[in-house]
């Protein structure tokens, strides 16, 4: 598959529509057979539900596109030659992709390490050598950018090339002091990645965001140093729900960045404290090849169908019944939600899902209020997708 212009714009424009996220533009799509016919839907649909939506113009995405370019991004649209397949293989993969650089160090089988921000000597400098190790082994190393762990692991692997996954857009670098960082990637082959538009400045929800994108990328993602509640550990349990393997790599017991890496392997995480400790986990899935089941000389599969409970009117019959729109990436949930959540949350487990219809709010934006929640210490996540307050 491979969009025209006049495709491309249509996604563009139905993805930063309000109320519109990933799994909502494939119900959307897949309803309606198009981007385009289901931007011409939408209006008619959300007045039927009594809650008028923004639906980005044409001249809008059009700027939007036009100041891309300018900066070398080019928006690579799930289903096209150049969507990484592991990350179109996801749940809740971005339907457009903004990249810059070099096309190579997406194409090839990858690997995440992430970390804590404040990082030991001791973690800093076993990250570099994971990453110049299987970097050597042709791997691509992805991670966030972000100070620490990260910093390091794209320095170390800039010759074997290496991905940053961004939560902005990819004119608003985080930390700013990593603008030179980010440059030497280019320079080197490596590519930035974002699903943000231009001119977004990452908040702290945008992060947990962020991290289902650099574990969907990877074979497998390793842990180096993380603390009990860590964006880190985020990116792991991404990994566990995307199917991926995750490695951890232990630490002293006395030191607090080493309690997320040790829970994680007393969990059943592959311990890590050698690059070849992920080579041989890693090795029968780099022998399996790179066409995935249905792909024929070459061909990339279609995305899959995906209806779920944010899509009501969306939906076929036999979908579940629907909460309302999934939350809009461009709008912050209000605050009063995280007080009305904690309100209604109490020492015994309730089912997310049950939580949501109780709050009144879709089960997206309950989901990224419990990421939050749980990253502030108020709540905690058991299994089952259960949570209860701390």
């Amino acid at each position: 598959m491979e969009l025209s212009d006049a495709q491309r714009l249509d996604w563009l424009r139905l993805i930063r529509s309000e109320g519109v996220g990933p799994r909502t533009f494939r119900g959307l799509v897949n309803r309606f057979g198009g981007a385009g016919a289901a931007l011409e839907a939408l209006p008619d649909l959300a007045r039927r539900r009594g809650r008028p939506i923004k639906v980005v113009g044409r001249r809008e995405a059009e700027r939007e596109i036009a100041a891309a370019a300018r900066l070398g991004v080019r928006f690579v649209a799930m289903g096209e030659a150049a969507y990484p397949t592991p990350l179109q293989a996801t749940d809740d993969a971005p339907p457009l992709l903004a990249v810059r650089g070099g096309a190579a160090a997406l194409g090839r089988a990858s690997v995440a390490i992430v970390g804590s921000r404040n990082a030991s000597a001791a973690g800093l400098t076993f990250a570099e050598r994971l990453a110049h190790g299987l970097g050597a082994e042709g791997l691509t190393v992805v991670s966030g950018l972000a100070r620490g762990i990260d910093a390091r692991v794209h320095a170390a692997s800039l010759a074997s090339g290496t991905v940053a996954v961004l939560a902005g857009g990819h004119d608003r670098i985080y930390p700013p002091e990593h603008q030179d960082l980010a440059q030497r990637i280019l320079d080197h082959g490596g590519a930035l990645v974002a699903e943000m538009p231009l001119g977004w400045e990452p908040r702290g929800r945008d992060f947990p965001r962020r991290n289902r994108i650099i574990s969907g990328l990877c074979l497998g993602t390793i842990v180096v140093e993380a603390a009990r509640r860590s964006g880190s550990l985020i990116t792991a349990r991404f990994a566990l729900e995307q199917g991926r393997e995750v490695f951890a790599v232990p630490g002293s017991p006395l030191d607090p960045r080493a309690e997320g890496t040790n829970d994680l392997i007393r969990q059943g995480a592959t311990l890590c404290a050698d690059p070849e400790h992920v080579l041989a986990v890693l090795r029968p899935l780099l022998a399996e090849g790179p066409p995935p089941e249905g792909a024929e000389d070459g061909a990339r599969p279609e995305a899959p169908a995906l209806y779920w409970d944010e899509t009501d009117f969306f939906a076929p019959a036999e979908a579940p019944e629907p909460a309302g729109f999934e939350e809009p990436m461009e709008t912050a949930p209000p605050g009063d939600d995280r007080a009305r959540l904690l309100a209604l949350l109490g020492p015994a487990p309730v089912q997310a899902d049950a939580l949501a219809r109780q709050a009144g709010l879709s089960a997206r934006a309950v989901q990224g209020l419990l990421l939050e929640l749980e990253l502030d210490g108020l709540v905690a996540r058991h299994g089952g997708g259960t949570v209860s307050r701390l």
